[in-house]
């Protein structure tokens, strides 16, 4: 559902469909069995020694990180959405450790297992809690995946660190928020600030039932006609946004709806992946991935029919599949 232009005539139930949030949650069945059995099977001599770990930031926070797979191989550095944690990855994480990848995620400040800080919750700090990671793990030749805000995120790490520092070879949006979210006079497209209140409003006064409602129906465009609706997939989602804190959530809100990125667009010139469906209904496509191809200058742009908020999870396969080969071209 499209947003109305008049605020005054937005339902909490419009608000619900068309608001921007951010995340996945594992979907274990649409990893190959093969897949499974090799990540389990993987050689150990050559894996990184800090398979579940935390780096402490300049302003003293600690981020949570995993680091699974060798040291040698092709780090792929994955990014998380609002309100969520680097176990919304799983999915990704196994597949990619079985083909061979080092893969890496972390929790973003005061979400997940990091610290629960009140401050820094905007992208310039996102961005460089990331490069504290990188910088910590030696990360080299990475690319870098982000979902929704964690696509925000990393187009502000590699137009700021990744790409002058040579450590970014490419990157990944999906479903993600840039160039910028709510409208302005320069942003016609975009929705109204009183969507993002609404936002604010419910984390203030009822978080536990918002992050049920969320994934409850357009997350995963579980509110469509036919959906195959999981269970195990809204419990997953609700249990990460519950771990994180609530004045994180709260100021997150700002960060990925206020936020314009379009000078972060224009700045990448490293070789980008940008993805999202057609279908999704938290971030519209045609103000999301359609301007973000049209701003970086060496993208390549894929829309899938029919395909929601949170394809990555839901749907994995195809989503990996072409993942894999763009980062293998």
């Amino acid at each position: 559902m499209a947003p109305d232009n008049d605020p005054k005539t937005i339902s909490r139930r419009d608000m619900l469909t068309i608001g921007s949030v951010a995340a996945t949650v594992p979907l274990l069945s649409a990893i190959p069995a093969h897949a499974a059995s090799k990540a389990k099977s993987a050689p150990s001599p050559k894996q990184s020694g800090e398979a579940m770990a935390s780096v402490k930031t300049v302003d003293g926070i600690e981020i949570f990180y995993k680091d699974w797979g060798a040291r040698d191989a092709q780090p792929l550095m994955f990014h998380h959405g609002w309100p969520l944690s680097s176990d919304d990855w799983d999915s990704q994480l196994l597949f990619f450790l079985a083909q061979g990848f080092r893969v890496i995620a972390h929790d973003r400040r005061g979400h997940g297992r990091s610290t629960q800080i009140g401050s820094g919750h905007d992208m310039d700090h996102y961005a460089a809690d990331a490069a504290a990671v990188v910088r910590h793990l030696d990360l080299r030749n990475a690319v870098h995946i982000g979902h929704s805000t964690g696509g925000g995120e990393v187009a502000r790490y590699v137009a700021k660190y990744g790409q002058p520092e040579g450590r970014a070879a490419k990157a990944v949006l999906i479903s993600a928020v840039p160039p910028l979210m709510v409208k302005t006079a320069n942003n016609p497209g975009g929705m109204p600030i009183e969507v993002f209140d609404g936002f604010r409003q419910a984390v203030a006064t009822n978080r536990p039932q918002f992050f049920r409602d969320l994934p409850s129906g357009p997350f995963y465009g579980f509110n469509r006609p036919g959906a195959k609706v999981s269970q195990g997939i809204i419990d997953n989602w609700w249990r990460q946004g519950m771990m994180g804190g609530s004045k994180a959530h709260y100021d997150g809100i700002k960060a990925f709806s206020e936020t314009d990125q379009t000078d972060d667009l224009k700045a990448i010139t490293v070789p980008i992946l940008v993805m999202q469906g057609d279908d999704d209904q938290v971030v519209p496509y045609q103000n999301a991935a359609v301007l973000q191809a049209k701003l970086l200058k060496n993208s390549t742009l894929k829309i899938y029919p029919g395909f929601s908020h949170g394809m990555a999870t839901v749907n994995a396969d195809v989503i990996n599949a072409d993942l894999l080969a763009f980062i293998r071209a």
